[in-house]
């Protein structure tokens, strides 16, 4: 049976939950109309969560990325529900998703929304230090 457009997301346990970790995933073909013309939107989502107790599935994720091709939405509209869906789905440590929509009009919009747990800091970042690099050539 074909795969159809569906608003459940389906999440399996984090097989790392006693770290910090990040998830990164880019969705290059997220399409919506335009609320104004009927025209289409198109964009790229890149999401960017660190989970806690549950992951995204990701045949779901993308199966609830295509619900949204046949319903009109403002930029700012669809990217706010798109992270209130997912975080309360997998209620993650910290999540942000950014929609960079193509250009339209002489305009490209790129909205970012984010989600923090309460209570949870990230971690310092680790700086490395950089050596150059070694050349195998002798003199």
């Amino acid at each position: 049976m074909p795969s159809a457009p569906a608003k459940f997301l389906e999440t399996f346990p984090n097989p790392a939950s006693h770290r910090d970790y990040q998830i990164h995933m880019e969705i290059p073909e997220f399409t919506c109309l335009c609320p104004k013309t009927g025209q289409p939107d198109f964009a790229t989502l890149t999401l960017d969560y660190v989970p806690d107790k549950l992951c995204v599935e990701l045949k779901s994720l993308k199966l609830y990325m295509w619900s949204f091709r046949d319903e009109g939405h403002f930029h700012e509209d669809v990217t706010n529900r798109i992270l209130d869906d997912l975080a309360k789905a997998i209620k993650p440590r910290f999540m942000r998703l950014t929609a960079r929509f193509y250009v339209r009009g002489g305009i490209f919009t790129n909205v970012v929304a984010e989600q923090r747990k309460k209570g949870w800091k990230p971690a310092a970042p680790v700086e490395l230090a950089s050596f150059p690099a070694q050349s195998n050539m002798r003199g």
